[in-house]
């Protein structure tokens, strides 16, 4: 397998350089760049694994350049900015992002966020790939083919991150089981979760807008008040 490239983009380059070290160390490929033109350069002449993209830079920003990726990219997409409100974080998810991290950051944060990304992006894919189990599920119209990485509603191809749609196959398997919002994070980030944390309802927001007719009144995943959520069978 090729060795596996991170972009960075941010418009510091201390920052851009630093990452560089700490992920160079972990054996990554790291390519940077320094606004959105250049990072769209560099994506067209690569083949990346993951991106650690900057909110604030100069011209177009990160927010916009992570919305206008997820039209055609389901590259895995380390959200960074020095604003800390917890507002900031649900929008830059809702952009795509599949993680957040507010500056000034651990180095060493950085890094196993980024293995934890790429092992759900790289690592998990290849795994469904070999297992042909459970491949693929349809529940009521509502397709989920972990092969070709694929989701359709009657018919219509819909595009979700790799985080989305491992939350989506996560319930489509456990169809009429009702996972907590913790149990989620936990079996798809493979990492601890964190009172208050609304990493779970921003995704499950995002996957209701992509496969249903109305949001607000989800025909596939329902809300259970007070537990979490779950796909009728």
């Amino acid at each position: 397998m090729d060795q596996t490239t991170v972009l960075v983009v941010d418009d510091e380059k201390e920052i851009a350089e630093l990452i560089e070290i700490y992920l160079s160390n972990e054996g990554y490929r790291v390519l940077k760049g320094y606004d959105a033109t250049e990072a769209e350069r560099i994506l067209a002449e690569n083949t990346v694994h993951l991106i650690i993209l900057d909110i604030m830079m100069p011209g177009k920003d990160g927010m916009t350049l992570c919305r206008e990726l997820r039209r055609h990219s389901g590259v895995p997409v380390l959200m960074l900015s020095a604003r800390s409100q917890e507002i900031d974080k649900i929008m830059g998810l809702t952009t795509g992002a599949d993680d957040y991290l507010t500056k000034p950051f651990n180095p060493l944060e950085l890094v196993a966020r980024v293995k934890a990304l790429l092992r759900r992006y790289l690592y998990l894919n290849r795994l469904r790939q070999e297992t042909q189990d459970d491949s693929m599920i349809s529940i009521r119209g509502l397709t989920i083919d972990r092969n070709s990485h694929k989701v359709t509603v009657y018919g219509r191809e819909v595009s979700l991150t790799p985080t989305e749609f491992e939350i989506l196959y996560l319930l489509m398997k456990n169809k009429g089981i009702v996972l907590s919002a913790e149990e989620i994070f936990e079996r798809v980030w493979r990492e601890r979760y964190y009172e208050s944390n609304n990493t779970v309802m921003v995704h499950i927001r995002k996957i209701r807008e992509k496969i249903e007719e109305n949001p607000s009144k989800p025909e596939f995943i329902k809300t259970v008040w007070g537990v979490g959520y779950k796909i009728e069978p």
